[in-house]
């Protein structure tokens, strides 16, 4: 089925993810796949690291967490921009071709008005990934 699975994570908002990590976690278990998660962070600081290799740490830490909860095995990967606002699609979609991620799990939130001026992160992913993608509301 899928051997490497990629799960962007937003570690400021990692109450919003819930349901994206448990799909990852079931689909990681099913095929016996490992499961990166990958975390995007401005090269300044920020609340959670004052330099990229703080918030890497912080990630390995999410990873492992996440490996030793659902009983899957994982690892992390962060990347540091200089806008992640404005990078986030194009450097997760790097991230996927860097890691030969076959499938992606990523958050979405519920379509609303503002999506037809900005779409969401996961929809622009899903359009240009050449990995399978599960969107997960």
């Amino acid at each position: 089925m899928y051997t490497h699975i990629m799960v962007p994570v937003d570690l400021a908002h990692a109450d919003r993810l819930p349901r994206a990590l448990e799909t990852a976690a079931l689909l990681g278990r099913a095929a016996q796949a490992k499961v990166t998660y990958v975390g995007v962070t401005a090269e300044t600081p920020t609340g959670l690291g004052h330099n990229p290799d703080e918030y890497a740490d912080r990630l390995a830490q999410f990873a492992q967490e996440q490996g030793e909860q659902h009983g899957i095995t994982t690892a992390a990967r962060a990347y540091a921009s200089h806008d992640p606002a404005i990078d986030l699609n194009d450097t997760l979609l790097k991230a996927a071709d860097d890691l030969e991620a076959d499938c992606i799990v990523i958050a979405s939130h519920i379509p609303n008005v503002a999506d037809h001026l900005w779409p969401s992160h996961g929809g622009a992913v899903a359009r240009r990934a050449k990995a399978s993608v599960f969107v997960v509301r």
